[in-house]
């Protein structure tokens, strides 16, 4: 009877490993840049005048505009032998607008990032 007997025998193992074959590097930098803000700054300005008018009136005026003058009339009751209405005065409120450019400096921050790749070999070598 014939047997056999095994000598050598081959078997099969799988494995895996990590091998680096670079690595990334990412650097952020904050810069600051000066820029100049423009903006148009309106101003407005009230100039009050006293007009004496002292003229008799049956009614009292409606406030008017004249251009850009705003007539307030003012009047009082006056005890004569009869009464009588007089127009005193007028207040004129004038109206002058300006508008001015500006420029303000301001300060913006801006974020910039920076990506670096290395080599496995350069890993080494530092």
């Amino acid at each position: 009877m014939d047997s056999a007997i095994p000598v050598a025998e081959e078997r099969l193992a799988v494995a895996t490993r990590r091998v680096p074959t670079g690595r990334v590097r990412v650097e952020t930098r904050t810069e600051t840049v000066e820029e100049v803000a423009v903006a148009e700054l309106e101003t407005s300005e009230v100039e009050i005048s006293r007009v004496p008018i002292d003229t008799d009136v049956d009614a009292a005026p409606e406030i008017r505009t004249d251009g850009n003058v705003t007539i307030i009339p003012v009047v009082e009751e006056r005890i004569v032998l009869t009464k009588q209405l007089v127009l005193k005065e007028e207040i004129h409120v004038r109206r002058r607008q300006s508008v001015e450019s500006v420029q303000i400096p301001v300060s913006l921050r801006r974020l910039q990032a920076f990506v670096t790749r290395t080599n496995p070999e350069e890993q080494n070598d530092g």
